[in-house]
């Protein structure tokens, strides 16, 4: 068991550090080019990933956030959660009045009633609409005439 962990541990450590070097940006990388430390991490894996983590790149100060603190500090701030976001929370009140037609939210309950009356009236004239042109196409007489059409018009057989 000893023997497995002395080749993985360093196997994690330099492919860790080989990842992280290769992700980092130019701007953050301190001291040698980036193919430079890439080629010391590969050639020297416990030495090279371990000077790369300590001296390589950019650390963020304690209790800064971690690496998006160091990368943020110099535009204004670091990634922000969407329900902290007021540009995204913006964004999802506009497009609720979008999805709305343009219009202005309903004040009152009475609006909103009504316009679900209107929508539900909508709804049964294309429905109306929809079973006359089927009553056209199908066979037997239109509506009107007293007889059904379907099968669930017709009595149920005698029995015997």
């Amino acid at each position: 068991m000893l023997r497995v962990l002395m080749i993985l541990v360093p196997l994690a450590l330099s492919i860790y550090a080989f990842i992280d070097c290769i992700t980092t940006d130019e701007q953050d990388i301190r001291y040698i080019p980036k193919p430079i430390w890439a080629i010391l991490v590969l050639l020297f894996p416990i030495v090279g990933s371990i000077s790369w983590l300590i001296a390589g790149r950019k650390r963020a100060v304690a209790g800064g956030g971690g690496r998006g603190a160091a990368r943020g500090a110099g535009n204004g701030g670091g990634w922000v959660a969407p329900d902290d976001n007021p540009e995204f929370l913006k964004s999802l009140n506009d497009t609720s009045r979008k999805d709305d037609g343009n219009a202005a939210p309903a004040d009152t309950p009475g609006d909103q009633e009504e316009s679900d009356e209107e929508r539900l009236k909508d709804w049964e004239a294309d429905l109306r609409r929809r079973e006359e042109e089927l009553r056209r196409k199908g066979e037997g007489p239109g509506p009107g005439s007293g007889s059904g059409s379907g099968p669930e018009d017709s009595p149920p057989p005698a029995a015997s």
